[in-house]
């Protein structure tokens, strides 16, 4: 689409990304910044860059409700999968944004362009898996948009916007990494029902979310090393400031240390609670 043509800089294609409605022209900017980016056809920013939002471009639909209104079904139905199916296709809309917004907030920050390569490569990847829920969701005759969903994602970018070190520590070492706790679980449920397909998404998903959460742990320890922080007890001041409600167990440990992301961080604190 020409949209994925016109923009100048990394930041500005972020930018235009977060900012559309449309979901199909927000993953194909964010495929089409990174890519562009990957090949070095574009410089970082510009002055000239738009403004970042407030709040990323979504569709009249779905709803946004309070977390505890959300309906809890089982995965044996059909409604259930379907419900599931939901909620993970606005996880992932949600990391889409979430990893633009890093790239687009962050990009006078003195770090290396690997840094951007990560996290461009996060937006490229988790706008794959919204498509890949999404057609998923249209298989079992539903759509995105069709159930309620809650803001609370974005919620935790909003609450981190003016440090980098917070956002690091939120986004994928809290909420990326909790995928790699109950991903394994849901694919377990999915094969169980007979539901092959949406296993083999969540398959697709839980293997490049350890990917995701490994980029947040390097940039993360990057930062801490740079200001000559001991990266655990860091990790555990900034969750403390930051992070509403508890870290809920249990912990894919194995999953979690693969990705950088040691006991030593994370196991002090279930009982922490903000709210």
């Amino acid at each position: 689409m020409d949209g994925t043509r016109q923009f100048r800089t990394l930041r500005e294609g972020c930018i235009a990304a977060i900012l559309s409605e449309d979901l199909d022209e927000k993953t194909a900017l964010a495929q089409a910044a990174a890519t562009r980016w990957f090949n070095r056809t574009l410089s970082l920013r510009s002055p000239l860059d738009p403004a970042l939002p407030e709040r990323p471009g979504r569709p009249a639909r779905p709803p946004l409700v309070p977390p505890r209104e959300m309906e809890k079904r089982s995965l044996h139905t059909l409604k259930g999968r379907i419900a599931m199916l939901h909620a993970l296709a606005h996880i992932e809309l949600n990391a889409v944004d979430l990893a633009l917004d890093i790239v687009a907030r962050y990009a006078t920050e003195p770090v290396p362009h690997s840094f951007f390569d990560g996290w461009m490569q996060v937006a490229f990847e988790e706008a794959k898996h919204f498509g890949m829920v999404r057609e998923r969701l249209k298989a079992l005759g539903a759509d995105y948009g069709d159930l309620p969903a809650h803001d609370g994602l974005w919620q935790a970018a909003h609450s981190t916007r003016n440090s980098l070190s917070a956002r690091l520590a939120v986004v994928p070492l809290i909420l990326e990494a909790r995928g790699l706790d109950v991903t394994p679980s849901l694919q377990e449920k999915m094969v169980e029902t007979g539901d092959l397909e949406s296993a083999a998404v969540l398959s697709v998903i839980y293997n490049d979310e350890k990917g995701h959460v490994a980029i947040g742990a390097k940039w993360f320890r990057f930062l801490c090393a740079r200001e000559r922080k001991d990266p655990a007890e860091t990790f555990r001041q900034l969750v403390r400031a930051n992070f509403r409600g508890p870290l809920k167990p249990p912990f894919n440990d194995l999953a979690r240390a693969e990705a950088g992301l040691t006991p030593s961080f994370y196991r002090s604190l279930p009982s922490i609670s903000n709210a």
